[in-house]
């Protein structure tokens, strides 16, 4: 795995992005983790977090075209880089594999 690691957070945040996709913009991202995380998250936490994988390059952002909903405000839209979706892969497997491993341990421990 790259040195460049993510935490907790940037890692839930930078999947929503890759699930939105086209619809990856600040208050959507809120919303979405919001509805899964079943909690509330403030605005700056989550544009820190993706300003923060921005500049390590795990993000792109572009600006989409004004609207009248917006009062003529450009909605910032994110998307995953490469790197990106290669160290989410990674941290997949990682996670799947350790999952795998909790049955065997458990026994071990006589925990079922």
């Amino acid at each position: 795995m790259k040195k460049t690691k993510l935490g907790e957070f940037e890692e839930l945040v930078l999947l929503t992005v890759a699930a939105l996709q086209e619809d990856a913009y600040g208050v959507e991202i809120k919303r979405e983790l919001e509805s899964r995380l079943k909690q509330r998250l403030s605005v700056g936490s989550i544009q820190s977090a993706l300003k923060r994988m921005e500049e390590k390059g795990f993000l792109t952002s572009r600006f989409g075209e004004a609207t009248q909903k917006r009062g003529g405000k450009r909605k910032r839209i994110y998307s995953t880089t490469s790197h990106a979706r290669k160290v989410l892969e990674e941290m997949k497997e990682i996670r799947a594999g350790l999952w795998q491993a909790i049955p065997a341990v458990a026994a071990q421990w006589k925990m079922i």
